[in-house]
């Protein structure tokens, strides 16, 4: 009975591991960039944190945008029609250049804001000079993401993720000369993690276009573009699928930025835990968006093919397979969840000691709850993907905004802000939205999946 379902294991995982180790790369960043600015203080942790809070949510909105290419690319590799994969892909670079610029401008005009939001002051001056070169690393980020997603679209998964590689390894390095000033470079703190964000971004664009247009088999699809004859049709196909997908991100991380923001209000080290605990998070959640990758090409291949019965379960499959590799990492935060912090802080500063012991233990108690989360996070965004390759994304964008904002939203807030519970309190909320999303779009999906069959 099993075997159905775990003899798609290894197709699935060679589709996935690629998507998941490029995506690990963006969060292995966000990572160097933590440790690197932790060693700085508590205080320019948290300003890291807020600068990106704005960063990830207008990221969300791109990056949810360029999924709808996929499908589309999937569905017309299916039926073997290159012609329509190119056009999906001149168009979602064409709205993609145009979302990138807009959505700096937006968080240009958002700046303003972050003296409103009662955050710590010290926190707020350290973050405005770095969001403004972050917030232009989106442009060469999003227009990346339409290379990304048309890949994948055609089950090349690896090419993705050199090009994300590459630019870890230069920004990793840009983070060591810029932030501390090392070999003689301008010692720039927070402001040099920034330059080598938007630098390592730039790079990526430029080498995947590169990567793909030297291989055979992409290279038509990537030249010869005439972006004078723009066809509305398939704009309106690419915005119809793409503005829900960005909307269900954009739900999700919003939800996530709100516990930036509430964490602020309780304090400069109880928002350097939070994002302590969120970096470790989103590390692990890059398999379930990598999974997630892999079920919307599969469906969209299946659905090209009219192979209903043979999509529902090539779907359950890759359902079951996150659901094994969550609850791994649900052991590994329940085992790890005192030591994962001190990666973070020095905590040889002496000066800094009270505050770093601080984080440390309230970090261990988020990861707490972190850990049971892994499980409902995972199932959720891959359920997600199955949906998008079916291309059904109206429904879905209605589920994750009752689930944030109706549900885990409101028990964020009262929770962290109106009981002892604080930080600890803002999780649980997070975690009670996870697990109403997981629950209904899995039935969204059993129902849809059925009544194709059925028809």
């Amino acid at each position: 009975m099993l075997e159905k379902y775990t003899k798609e294991f290894r197709y699935n995982t060679k589709l996935a591991v690629p998507v998941i180790l490029g995506m690990l790369g963006h969060t292995f960043v966000a990572f160097a960039d933590n440790v690197m600015v932790g060693q700085l203080g508590t205080a320019e942790l948290a300003a890291v944190s807020l600068g990106n809070s704005f960063v990830f949510i207008a990221m969300s909105l791109g990056i949810g945008f360029s999924t709808a290419i996929t499908p589309l690319v999937a569905e017309a590799d299916g039926a073997g029609n290159q012609a329509n994969g190119k056009s999906a892909l001149k168009h979602g670079l064409v709205l993609c250049t145009l979302l990138g610029l807009s959505l700096f401008l937006i968080i240009l005009l958002c700046k303003p804001l972050m003296y409103m939001m009662k955050q710590p002051p010290e926190v707020v001056e350290l973050a405005m000079p770095y969001l403004d070169l972050v917030a232009f690393s989106l442009v060469p980020l999003i227009v990346f993401q339409a290379f990304k997603q048309f890949s994948e679209g055609l089950s090349q998964t690896k090419y993705p993720m050199y090009a994300t590689v590459i630019a870890n390894v230069v920004n990793v390095v840009l983070n060591y000369l810029l932030i501390f000033g090392s070999f003689g470079f301008p010692k720039m703190g927070i402001v040099g993690a920034a330059v080598g964000t938007l630098v390592s971004r730039a790079i990526m664009v430029a080498y995947i276009w590169y990567l793909l247009k030297s291989k055979k088999k992409f290279h038509d699809y990537v030249t010869g573009f005439n972006f004078r004859k723009i066809e509305k049709k398939v704009m309106g196909k690419i915005i119809g699928l793409g503005f829900p997908s960005a909307l269900q991100m954009f739900f999700e991380v919003a939800i996530f930025t709100a516990a930036i923001w509430l964490s602020g209000v309780l304090g400069k080290n109880a928002q350097a835990a939070n994002q302590i605990a969120l970096n470790l998070s989103s590390m692990t959640f890059m398999f379930g968006m990598g999974l997630g990758v892999a079920a919307m090409i599969r469906v969209g291949n299946q659905k090209g093919l009219r192979n209903f019965p043979g999509l529902r379960r090539i779907a359950q499959s890759i359902f079951l397979l996150t659901l094994l590799i969550e609850v791994l990492f649900a052991a590994l935060f329940l085992l790890g969840r005192n030591w994962f912090p001190t990666l973070y802080l020095d905590v040889n500063d002496l000066a800094n000691l009270t505050d770093n012991t601080e984080v440390i233990v309230l970090s261990a108690q988020l990861l707490l709850v972190a850990a049971f989360f892994q499980i409902s996070d995972g199932i959720q965004v891959v359920v997600l993907g199955a949906l998008r390759g079916l291309q059904d994304v109206r429904i879905p964008t209605l589920i994750t905004f009752i689930a944030y904002w109706l549900i885990g939203f409101p028990i964020c807030y009262y929770l962290g802000l109106h009981t002892e519970l604080k930080s600890t309190g803002i999780w649980i909320g997070l975690l009670t939205g996870l697990t109403a999303s997981a629950i209904m779009l899995y039935i969204r999906f059993n129902y849809l999946t059925k009544r194709l069959i059925d028809n």
